[in-house]
């Protein structure tokens, strides 16, 4: 069965290169009815902290991506946190040492910085020298006499290929002696990364690893401990880099880089997995719309490519402009009221609120949205007994000569309405350019300045409804007032 992990350090909020990386995990395991596991690795004691946790675990959930095992979840490999594992990492680290693979090292800061100063003056890459390899005991006696603690070093073995076979990136050969030997566990007695990943990984029989290119650095040490500890080593893939517009690695100018920052700009989630899915990895045809079930259905690693992806905001964008058009009124307005709250635009306790009139008011707004957020831009346009108009060229549209006739014929019509309702509006309006003979632009266009004080915008047989007859009326004698003024 494959198994697969997501291990992220609870050190900041989840970020886009993270969850895309959750969501390849999840999706390759749902296609091949594997197992989705998540686990925290919190041994960066210093920066961990239970609110990132939090919020790594809660925006995984927000994205739909359910994992079927660790943290919070449980199951028969736990516990899901490595500081909660530390009594089985030091059985491994004696069983390293016992063997062999692994020595005490007592080098001091400053003894490893004048080696590594001295290999970069000969243009060599820094690496451990091997001081403590072959330590006697009584040397080892003395270094502890000293107060020195030491760390544990894995033995690296010398003059060997390390080579992996990566299911994105193919046949990556590394050499053992550019390697040098490595620290696995620190003198407080936690385990470094490359270390506690492997045994984690080792006893919950993750089977594929899939994780982000920064990583692949770190593959070799990680193979090798493998091989010392008899264990077969997952199948390893490396995805690659999310890169801005102008080929620079993803960071803060280049927009949000948390998930939280998207939600809360109101993204949909299943917009933001559509896009996540789409960087680095290609369908088979032509459609870039999917489903998170569709996702799972199409999604094979050998569509995901080697070169960096591009993340586009404009395509993130349009993708979100579309769920949001194709989404259930209720829920847009649901997502819509912290923000129209918040710009006091609506009342604050939400029994006050006429939620019938509001759905109506989110409905015409809604296929203008790009993201949920910008409804606190657009229903101001539906507030109010007069409007604003964006230029002087706009509101110059009021002063043509059919004008008039068009307003006195539209609140004529308008009053004599038995049901405000948008297919009798739009026969309404039809019926004013057949009357009075003209084109639908000479009527559209003065009535839409008139309403909205814009040029664009919602489409009248929808504003006009959510406005009513009261509203539609003053705002046509105000605009029409304030033209002539001019």
């Amino acid at each position: 069965m494959i198994r697969v992990r997501f291990a992220p350090s609870p050190t900041g909020p989840l970020h886009i290169g993270g969850a895309r990386s959750a969501l390849f995990n999840y999706l390759l395991a749902k296609k091949n009815g594997g197992k989705f596991i998540v686990r925290v690795e919190d041994t960066d004691r210093e920066r961990s902290a239970l609110e990132w946790e939090e919020n790594i675990l809660a925006s995984l959930k927000w994205l739909g991506l359910e994992w079927d095992e660790g943290i919070q979840v449980g199951g028969e490999h736990g516990p899901y946190r490595q500081m909660e594992r530390l009594d089985t990492y030091k059985n491994y680290t004696d069983k390293l040492l016992e063997a062999g693979h692994a020595y005490r090292c007592y080098c001091s800061t400053e003894e490893l910085e004048a080696d590594r100063q001295e290999l970069m003056e000969k243009g060599e890459l820094p690496r451990y020298l091997g001081r403590c390899r072959s330590l006697t005991e009584e040397q080892e006696k003395e270094f502890l006499n000293q107060g020195r603690k030491p760390v544990i070093r894995f033995r690296v073995p010398e003059g060997q290929q390390i080579v992996i076979n990566d299911l994105v990136r193919g046949r990556v050969v590394f050499d053992s002696d550019g390697v040098g030997d490595y620290i696995i566990v620190k003198s407080d007695g936690i385990p470094t990364y490359n270390f506690a990943v492997v045994m984690d990984d080792a006893l919950m029989n993750i089977s594929h690893v899939v994780r982000g290119e920064e990583h692949l650095s770190n593959t070799p040490r990680q193979v090798l401990l493998y091989q010392a500890l008899g264990i077969e080593a997952p199948k390893f893939a490396h995805i690659s880099l999310i890169l801005g517009k102008d080929r620079a690695k993803m960071s803060k100018r280049h927009g949000a880089t948390s998930v939280v920052q998207y939600k809360k700009q109101g993204y949909l989630p299943e917009a933001l997995v559509n896009f996540l899915a789409l960087l680095g990895w290609s369908p088979e045809g032509e459609e870039e719309k999917f489903t998170l079930e569709e996702l799972v259905q199409e999604f094979s690693l050998d569509r995901v490519a080697k070169n960096p992806a591009v993340f586009d905001i404009e395509k993130l964008n349009w993708l979100n402009g579309v769920y949001i058009r194709q989404t259930d009124t209720e829920r847009i307005a649901r997502m819509a009221l912290p923000f129209l709250q918040e710009a006091g635009l609506v009342p604050d306790d939400e029994q006050e609120i006429d939620w019938d009139v509001f759905l109506s008011q989110v409905r015409v707004i809604q296929p203008y949205l790009v993201k949920v957020a910008e409804a606190s831009e657009h229903f101001p346009l539906l507030l109010g007994e007069e409007v604003t108009f964006a230029d002087k060229d706009t509101l110059a549209v009021l002063r043509d000569e059919q004008v008039p006739g068009v307003m006195e014929s539209f609140k004529q019509k308008l009053a004599q309405l038995e049901e405000l309702e948008p297919a009798v509006v739009k026969k309404m309006l039809k019926s004013i350019t057949k009357e009075l003979k003209l084109g639908g632009k000479q009527v559209f266009m003065p009535l839409r300045v008139a309403l909205t004080g814009k040029t664009r915008g919602p489409e009248l047989h929808d504003l006009i409804p959510v406005l009513g007859v009261s509203t539609c009326t003053n705002r046509v004698n105000s605009s029409l007032a304030r033209a002539n003024q001019q």
